[in-house]
């Protein structure tokens, strides 16, 4: 349950981060429209120049720090899969934490396939969002 949830975020936040990239780019020639104008060669061309290495740092150590001690405290029963603590917008009945939580694992995946279906459909159609 633990995995599936982070995939699920995971592909949640990528669904957002792939069609947002269709329509903006962070600043600098690197990353602009002119000189990678597909999202699915973004990848590519940013493998090749650098900072996905610094994406792959940054992964490893939220799982040293963050992922690992949780996993324990899970395996030590005292907490439940996915939950870090991090209460802010849940709400406060048992029930409706329960259709939060329900809410969550089922767009986490929904997300899983969107992801796939969205990489697929641009690199055999070409072009960005809508994916047509």
């Amino acid at each position: 349950r633990e995995c599936e949830l982070r995939h699920g975020r995971t592909a949640m936040i990528a669904v957002m981060g792939f069609i947002a990239t269709d329509f903006m780019r962070i600043p600098g020639d690197m990353y602009s429209m002119e000189s990678i104008p597909k999202t699915i060669d973004i990848h590519d061309a940013l493998l090749k120049s650098g900072p996905m290495y610094q994406l792959l740092l940054w992964i490893g150590l939220w799982d040293l720090l963050v992922t690992a001690p949780a996993a324990k405290a899970m395996g030590d029963g005292f907490r439940e899969p996915g939950d870090y603590g991090w209460r802010w917008f849940a709400p406060t009945s048992k029930e409706g934490f329960d259709t939060k939580r329900d809410a969550e694992l089922k767009n986490g995946r929904l997300a899983m396939c969107a992801l796939g279906g969205i990489a697929t459909q641009s690199i055999i159609t070409g072009h960005g969002f809508p994916y047509v």
